[in-house]
């Protein structure tokens, strides 16, 4: 049975913003004093697992040891079909450039590996973002919480209301990108609200089940 977990204080284990202003407008209504790791001046970890849980785990991991507070990550990606599932949990390290991110680079080297590839209808272009979820307890003690979100690829890019890859990714059903997407139209997990579109907000629908007691 999962574990619960009780208003108060909650470490969300990331430096990244797009995924701090995800995940606090996603948990902030519950309840909780939320404060990133990057806020605490927290470590980040070596992630060098070769699964999103492996990941997650580690970043939750680091930072309830940290801080002796409860620890959400989240490590997430996105899986090509026409790339064997590249880049996956290498996501973040495409757009690595030596002095930051730049998501634009890594966009355009999808693109180029798809175009390599002879990947040209929207069918030969599927991708789903994946997003696992782990909270971890002061003892320990930890929980997953998987979501995806199946779509295609499209270029150019579209939109700038996201991050990441966003602006490259059509979720299924839909015409637009999520960069094409404002927060609560990705998000739309609220019980009486349209399914959630993103992976993020997928996962955190289970979390939120489970873990917070959300019907």
């Amino acid at each position: 049975m999962t574990r619960r977990l009780e208003p108060g204080r909650l470490v969300l284990a990331t430096h990244n913003d797009g995924k701090l202003r995800e995940m606090r407008g996603l948990i902030g209504p519950f309840g909780f004093d939320v404060v990133s790791a990057g806020e605490l001046g927290l470590a980040e970890p070596d992630e060098d697992g070769t699964t999103f849980e492996q990941n997650a785990r580690t970043k939750a991991m680091a930072a309830m040891q940290a801080s002796g507070l409860p620890a959400l990550a989240d490590d997430s990606g996105i899986c090509v079909e026409a790339l064997d599932g590249a880049p996956g949990v290498y996501t973040a390290d495409w757009a690595e450039t030596g002095n930051g991110r730049d998501f634009m680079m890594a966009m355009r080297t999808v693109e180029e590996k798809l175009q390599a590839a002879g990947a040209t209808a929207p069918d030969e272009r599927r991708a789903a973002f994946v997003a696992v979820l782990c909270l971890a307890f002061p003892d320990g003690h930890c929980e997953f919480f998987r979501g995806e979100a199946p779509g295609h690829l499209v270029w150019p890019p579209r939109g700038d209301l996201g991050f990441g890859y966003d602006p490259v990714f059509v979720p299924d059903g839909h015409d637009r990108t999520f960069g094409e997407m404002t927060a609560d139209e990705k998000h739309g997990w609220t019980p009486g609200d349209a399914e959630a579109l993103s992976h993020r907000a997928r996962a955190f629908r289970l979390f939120a089940h489970d873990c917070l007691g959300v019907t």
